[in-house]
C-alpha cells in the first residue's frame, strides 16, 4: 500500500488543520494552563468536536460514528500536535473506543459507542500503576464474588479522568497474571476516588483508587480469556494515535524553527545561510520523513489486521518519541536563549513531547520490545 494519503484523507486533514488553528491556538493551551480551568480543556471546543465528526471518526457507522480508520484517526491527531489541543479525543474518542470495539458485548457497545462517538460522554483507559509503562504487571485485583466482581487497586496518568463518565480498568483476575480483565467502572461507583492530577505539559491526567469496589457481573467486557489481546490491541492503537500527535507536534516546530531560520539575522546575514544550521535542519528534515513513513504504515496496518499490527507500531511510537525529541531540542537550541522562556512557546511543544515520548511505552520500551519479538 503507498505511503501517502487519499484524496479523502487529505480532505479531513485540511479540514481539521484549518478548525483547530482557527479554534485551537496554542495560545488557548497556555490560557487554560494559567487560569487553573476546572476541567484542563474547552467544553465549547469539545462541542465544536462533536458537530465537526471528530469524536465519532473511530466509531463505526453502526452506532452513529463516521466509521473511519487508523489513518483517518492519526490524520486528525497529527493536526492537534500542531496546535497542542487539549482534548479527550485520544483517551475517549480513540483509546476507549477501541475497547469498546474490541472486547464489548453488543449490549455494552450500543450504550457506550453511540454516546462516545457523539461527545455527550467521557471514557478513558486506566492501565498503569506506576511511573514506567508495564502494561502486563498489575496489583489492581479483580476477584469473583457472588454474580459480581470485587475490584481493589490504584491507577496512575488516567487521561482525563477527572473529567471521564467511564472508566475502562484493566485488573489481574484473581491473583492470575495470565488472565486480564477489562472492567466498566462509573467514577461514582462506592470506593472509587478520582484525584485530578495536571501534568507538566498542562493537560490532564488523574490517579484512581479502587477500594472495595462492587461491580456488576455485566461489567466485565468479553471474557477473562481474550482480555489480554483486546487490551494489546487497545494499547496499540493509543501508540499510534500518539505517534501522529508526536510527528504532528515535530512538523510544527520544524516549520517555526526553519522559518526562524529565515528570518533571523547576524552578522548582516540569515542565519539560515549558516552552513552549521542548514547541516542540523537537513538531518531533522530526514528524520521526520522517515518517522511519517513509520507511522503512516503502522496505521494502515492497524486498519488491515489490528492484532497484527504490534510490530510496526512499536517501531513507529519508537521513532515518533526519537524524532520529536530531536523536533523540540533543536528548536530550542537554533532559537537561542529566547527558546527557553516561558514567553515563547517552543516550551510547550518540548513539554508535550516529554510527556507523549512516555505514554504507553518510550521509546527504549518498545525497541525493546522490538529486539524481544526478534529473539534477542
Amino acid at each position: 500500500m503507498p505511503l501517502i494519503l487519499t484524496d479523502e484523507q487529505v480532505m479531513l486533514r485540511d479540514s481539521a488543520r484549518d478548525f483547530l488553528a482557527e479554534q485551537s491556538p496554542v495560545s488557548q493551551l497556555r490560557a487554560l494552563r494559567d487560569n487553573a480551568d476546572v476541567d484542563g480543556f474547552s467544553r465549547p471546543l469539545w462541542s465544536r468536536f462533536a458537530e465537526m465528526g471528530f469524536t465519532g471518526v473511530w466509531v463505526p457507522e453502526l452506532h452513529g460514528g463516521l466509521g473511519l480508520g487508523s489513518v483517518e484517526a492519526g490524520v486528525v491527531m497529527d493536526r492537534m500536535g500542531h496546535q497542542l489541543c487539549a482534548s479527550p479525543l485520544l483517551a475517549s474518542g480513540l483509546v476507549a473506543v477501541t475497547a469498546l470495539r474490541q472486547a464489548g458485548n453488543p449490549a455494552q457497545q450500543q450504550h457506550w459507542l453511540p454516546l462516545l462517538g457523539s461527545g455527550k460522554a467521557i471514557a478513558t483507559l486506566a492501565v498503569d500503576e506506576g511511573s514506567k509503562h508495564k502494561p502486563w504487571q498489575f496489583d489492581t485485583q479483580a476477584t469473583p464474588r457472588g454474580d459480581g466482581w470485587h475490584l481493589e487497586g490504584t491507577k496512575t496518568l488516567v487521561l482525563d479522568g477527572h473529567v471521564a463518565d467511564l472508566l475502562i480498568v484493566a485488573a489481574s483476575v484473581a491473583g492470575d497474571p495470565t488472565r486480564t480483565g477489562l472492567f466498566l467502572v462509573s467514577p461514582l461507583s462506592p470506593g472509587v476516588t478520582v484525584e485530578r492530577t495536571v501534568m507538566v505539559d498542562a493537560h490532564n491526567a488523574a490517579r484512581v483508587q479502587l477500594q472495595d469496589v462492587q461491580l456488576n457481573a455485566d461489567a466485565l467486557m468479553g471474557t477473562l480469556e481474550s482480555g489480554a489481546a483486546a487490551l494489546a490491541a487497545t494499547l496499540d492503537m493509543g501508540r499510534a494515535a500518539v505517534a501522529a500527535e508526536l510527528m504532528g507536534l515535530a512538523d510544527e516546530v520544524f516549520e517555526r524553527t526553519v522559518q526562524y531560520l529565515k528570518d533571523r539575522r547576524q552578522f548582516g546575514k540569515q542565519i539560515g545561510e549558516f552552513q552549521a544550521l542548514q547541516h542540523r535542519a537537513a538531518h531533522l528534515y530526514t528524520e521526520l520523513q522517515i518517522s511519517h513513513a513509520a507511522v503512516l504504515k503502522a496505521q494502515q496496518l492497524l486498519d488491515k489486521d489490528i492484532a497484527g499490527a504490534a510490530a510496526a507500531v512499536a517501531l513507529a511510537k519508537a521513532r515518533a518519541g526519537r524524532t520529536a525529541t530531536l523536533a523540540v531540542q533543536e528548536a530550542v537550541q537554533m532559537h537561542g536563549g529566547m527558546g527557553m522562556t516561558d514567553a515563547f512557546e517552543l516550551g510547550f511543544f518540548m513539554k508535550r513531547a516529554r510527556v507523549l515520548q512516555a505514554l504507553w511505552g518510550d521509546s527504549n520500551f518498545h525497541l525493546d520490545a522490538l529486539a524481544r519479538r526478534q529473539g534477542y
